[in-house]
């Protein structure tokens, strides 16, 4: 019986903070991979990270209702789109101390994402070698230098 699970690796670069980034995704179905990778003159690793993800589930095939396993290695992004999203909607998109939420404009387009797929979101540590989580940063970082250079 073939695997319909979707596997995605992704993380962000920036060169400064702010300052030019990059954002890479790797998407394993079965057999099958797609790398993807932007950039941006003028950002936070934060957003990149951010990026990479939205974009991979951006890319999915409508029709898609598989499970899904995310990896990041940004604990932002991990807690932000499991544990402190549901409080920041529930005030409006405010923080505990009352403060805007940071990225609300990403974290909007992110859970809405998330709301359409069956999604384990899971957390791998950077640069430690993991195989998935080492070519996402390297798409990461290719954007990143492109932007570098505009």
């Amino acid at each position: 019986m073939p695997d319909n699970s979707l596997t995605i690796y992704t993380d962000g670069a920036c060169s400064g903070n702010p300052g030019p980034g990059g954002w890479g995704v790797l998407m394993q179905f079965g057999a099958r991979e797609k790398e993807l990778y932007g950039r941006a003159l003028e950002t936070t690793n934060n957003r990149m990270e951010m990026m990479a993800a939205i974009k991979a589930l951006e890319a999915i095939k409508p029709e898609y209702s598989g499970p899904i396993t995310l990896w990041t290695d940004s604990t932002y992004v991990k807690k932000g789109i499991t544990e402190w999203i549901h409080g920041w909607k529930k005030r409006g998109w405010k923080k505990s101390d009352k403060k805007p939420v940071i990225n609300v404009d990403l974290w909007k387009q992110l859970d809405a994402l998330n709301a359409q797929y069956n999604i384990e979101w899971k957390w791998v540590k950077g640069h430690a070698g993991q195989a998935g989580n080492e070519r996402a940063d390297m798409l990461a970082c290719k954007g990143r230098d492109e932007a570098k250079e505009e």
